[in-house]
Formats: structure tokens, sequence, C-alpha cells
């Protein structure tokens, strides 16, 4: 399977997916920062499953409607940091989707995450990744799953990726850094986690419009997904 993530900065980007499908080829599409209220019902061979509408700019998730079924989905509003409370850019950090693989009767779990902003402590993004995870079994408990996004964690990464590890979670960064706008700030921000799933690669694409890079994740099952019904 591959996924794509996407901050699309404030909606900046959204001229530049139609493109991006095309050239990637994925199965999935996950984004951020997205005009919830001004983005397609398809992209190229994508069909929208679900978009966040607690706030003008959120979260949506695409997936290939010829090889997959969307069986349910799930919107997450996770601890909130100081910003949040003053700010409020963001009422939902988790888009959940249940697909259902049509050739082989397999489910597995795809989510799009956006961690709160850089003004938060990282024990409130570890948090909300926890959480995040453990939430996502509502769609089905012990399913495979992989959550993609902006992690907002650009120092201390390695402290994180330990952590999930403990906890049975897979986390991997990109091959190169995924954010460049503030030359202090620039690094490693768009990560993937997987349960019950390899990720093989994530690869930082071509920059465009947005200050961040969109990554594209590989991965595989590491067991038998459990068969539906």
């Amino acid at each position: 399977m591959k996924v794509i993530s996407y901050n699309l900065r404030k909606h900046r980007a959204a001229g530049e997916l139609a493109a991006l499908v095309d050239a990637h080829d994925p199965d999935v599409l996950c984004l951020q920062e997205a005009d919830t209220a001004d983005i397609p019902e398809r992209i190229g061979g994508l069909l929208l499953a679900a978009a966040t509408r607690g706030n003008r700019l959120g979260l949506a998730v695409y997936y290939r409607q010829s090889a997959f079924r969307c069986d349910g989905t799930i919107t997450l509003a996770l601890k909130k940091s100081l910003h949040d409370r003053v700010l409020r850019p963001a009422h939902e950090r988790v888009l959940g989707v249940l697909l259902h693989d049509i050739d082989s009767g397999s489910q597995v779990i795809i989510a799009s995450f956006h961690a709160a902003p850089l003004t938060a402590l990282n024990s409130l993004r570890r948090h909300q990744i926890r959480t995040a995870l453990s939430e996502l079994d509502r769609l089905g408990a012990g399913l495979p799953k992989l959550m993609v996004g902006d992690y907002n964690y650009p120092v201390f990464k390695e402290d994180l990726s330990r952590r999930m590890r403990a906890d049975g979670h897979e986390l991997v960064m990109s091959d190169a850094r995924t954010y460049t706008r503030y030359r202090f700030f620039r690094g490693y921000y768009d990560f993937a986690t997987a349960v019950g799933l390899t990720v093989e690669a994530v690869h930082t694409l071509p920059q465009g419009e947005s200050d961040h890079l969109p990554i594209l994740v590989t991965c595989a099952a590491r067991a038998p997904y459990r068969p539906v019904g």
C-alpha cells in the first residue's frame, strides 16, 4: 500500500494534488490544513472518504475506490494545548478511515494526524499520539493501522521513537527533512506510525507551495489481516 501525506499550508498547495496523485499513484491520500469546504470529491482515481468540519482548515482522507471500500470513519478531538485554547485553530486533530480491501476481504485503518503546534510541549504531543492510536481502535480493535501526518516533533525524535516502540508502535521518519519555512525550525516533522504493518519506506517528495514537503509511505502487512465476518 502507498500512502501520501501532505500538509497544504492553509490550503495553498491544494492545486498540486491532482499532479501529485498522477505522478505517484497512491492508494490513499491524507491531508492536513485543507480547506474542507473547497476540496473535490475525487482526485484522479481517489475518492474522498471523509473530511473534518469543525473548522475551515482541517483533515481529509481519499482512497482508491477501485481497490477499497470505506466501511467507517472517525474524527477525534485530542487534548488541547494553550495555543488551541486561546486561538482555537483546530477542533479535530485525527481523521481515521476503515478500509476494506475488495480483493482480499481484509481491513486496515488509515488516519491523517495533525499534532499540536510547536508552542506546545513534546509531552502533550506524545499524549496526543498515544491517545489517537488507542482511539482509532474504535473502528476495529486489533486491526492493522497506519497514522501519517504532521507530528510537529522536530527535536528529540529518537526519544519519541523509543517511547513508541515501547508501546508496540513503529514510528518511521522520512528520508529527508520535510519542513523548510523557518531556518531554526527546519527538520523532520512528517512521520508515519504503524501497528500490525511494516513501513518499508518513507520518502520525502519535492517541495511545492507548502512549507511542508509531502511524504510517500510504502507499507505492507506484518501479519495476516483479520478477516471480515
